[in-house]
């Protein structure tokens, strides 16, 4: 065996040792497991993600019960709404138009995007996964191989084969570019999360230094906007957010968008008092994220009251 090999096989076993937990996700990941039903590749993500067995009879936690309505209740409409795209027209029957970042364009691929048309600050994404967002802040600079390389890798990808969230499975990929905006701190926008169960606002988070060397921060907040003294997966900031101007707007808006939903989040953004809508989650973290303290995984559950099966 060559020396390059060996030092290949010696990295992937250092690594094993290191981060056992992401070398077995990334085996899982492999095409040649997606032959392994829903039900079955979520437990064995469960178990190595949040270190226990996944209770799918009688789910009690938050997480559980994520992963209940991941397999259980798949409603066509879903679908819909987790497409960035398509959820633009429900948003505007439901609660509005104004109250949706301005579009700038929709591609089906990169190759249609023309750099000169657009504006010098903007944001593209994919419609239908995760983590594919592109910030540009000066289109100058803007490394437009690697901008392509980044769109292509995500436009091709199924996003549902990532944790097996159904609504995602059928989604037209496509990219879409908005308006790029900030809030009063002239940074970034800070993302208020609605989480809402049964119809109901009962707590939120917001989302910070998502792109600081130090890495994201999430603070969560009850429904009178006190700190709600746990962590999920990422730490707190140690600061308290002030109450946006637009709250009480965020609950209603959010409570009419969740009518009927047992659990949904609404994500919004408030811009120079403006309020926008940002999208609409059904497992935030996948379900696999953990609490600290455990108690309120339990806590978050108990608030969670599941329908019947939709899919058997």
């Amino acid at each position: 065996m060559e020396k390059g090999g060996l030092r290949i096989i010696k990295s992937i076993i250092r690594k094993a040792f290191r981060e056992p937990k992401l070398v077995l996700l990334k085996f899982l990941g492999l095409r040649i497991f997606r032959i392994i039903r829903d039900e079955i590749y979520l437990k064995l993500n469960y178990r190595i993600r949040i270190g226990k067995g996944l209770d799918l009879e009688n789910p009690k936690s938050f997480n559980e019960k994520l992963q209940w309505l991941k397999l259980y209740d798949r409603r066509p409409e879903y679908t819909m709404m987790v497409d960035k795209y398509e959820v633009r027209k429900y948003i505007a029957e439901k609660i509005g138009e104004e109250y949706l970042i301005p579009l700038i364009g929709v591609y089906e691929t990169v190759d249609e995007i023309d750099l000169d048309t657009l504006p010098n600050q903007f944001v593209i994404k994919c419609n239908h996964d995760s983590g594919s967002a592109i910030i540009c802040k000066d289109k100058a600079l803007l490394n437009f191989k690697e901008f392509k390389r980044k769109i292509n890798k995500h436009l091709f990808r199924n996003f549902f084969w990532v944790a097996r969230e159904w609504p995602y499975k059928n989604v037209k990929p496509r990219i879409i570019c908005e308006k790029y905006m900030i809030d009063e701190s002239g940074k970034e926008l800070k993302d208020y999360k609605m989480l809402c169960f049964n119809g109901k606002v009962l707590c939120s988070f917001v989302c910070l230094n998502r792109n600081s060397e130090k890495g994201l921060n999430v603070d969560f907040y009850d429904i009178e906007w006190n700190p709600m003294l746990f962590e999920r997966h990422y730490p707190r900031s140690n600061t308290i957010i002030p109450k946006p101007k637009t709250y009480a707007k965020m609950i209603e808006l959010a409570e009419a968008l969740s009518k009927g939903i047992p659990f949904v989040r609404v994500d919004f953004y408030e811009v120079d008092g403006h309020l926008y809508f940002g999208e609409l989650t059904f497992y935030p973290g996948s379900g696999f994220e953990e609490f600290t303290p455990e108690s309120f995984d339990y806590l978050l559950g108990s608030w969670l009251t599941l329908p019947k099966r939709t899919n058997t």
